[in-house]
């Protein structure tokens, strides 16, 4: 399955950009869409619109965290810097193709109030975010493609 286009057209059907993108990979993940959607809610828009990482990156991560992540606390610290080394990878692979992660810079505009823009084909034309959730999820595909997941 390509889930660059499924979380492109998630986010074009009214996903927040990290609901599309943790939402394409339910396949992978085993987590329920509507649960996806609901762990991922207030990452849309940088985290509730403060425009910091981007929420396209906020899913990948969210996804990989599902895919690779450690569960225990505590866990030795050779997997813990592991594991991050892989979350900087992701995030700089993403940084090398969109010129950064954070959300402001991608967008190019300041932080903004909680109150959501109206999705319109204006919306859409003026906003990366489509092609953004398109570049996060590719970046995983990618990764996951060379490091198959471990059942």
């Amino acid at each position: 399955m390509d889930h660059s286009i499924q979380a492109a057209e998630l986010f074009l059907s009214g996903c927040n950009c990290a609901q599309a993108v943790l939402v394409a990979f339910c396949d992978v993940t085993g987590l329920e869409p509507e649960f996806a959607k609901k762990i991922s809610s207030g990452f849309g828009g940088g985290v509730g619109r403060l425009r910091e990482v981007c929420g396209a990156v906020s899913g990948m991560v969210m996804a990989a965290d599902l895919l690779y992540g450690y569960t225990e606390p505590g866990e030795d610290d050779v997997h813990k810097k592991e594991y991050y080394a892989l979350v900087q990878q992701l995030c700089k692979a993403f940084q090398a193709e969109n010129g950064s992660y954070i959300c402001r810079e991608i967008l190019d505009n300041p932080p903004t109030d909680p109150t959501p823009c109206p999705r319109t084909a204006e919306y859409y034309a003026q906003r990366p975010c489509a092609r953004m959730v398109m570049s996060a999820a590719r970046i995983l595909d990618d990764y996951i493609k060379e490091h198959p997941v471990q059942q």
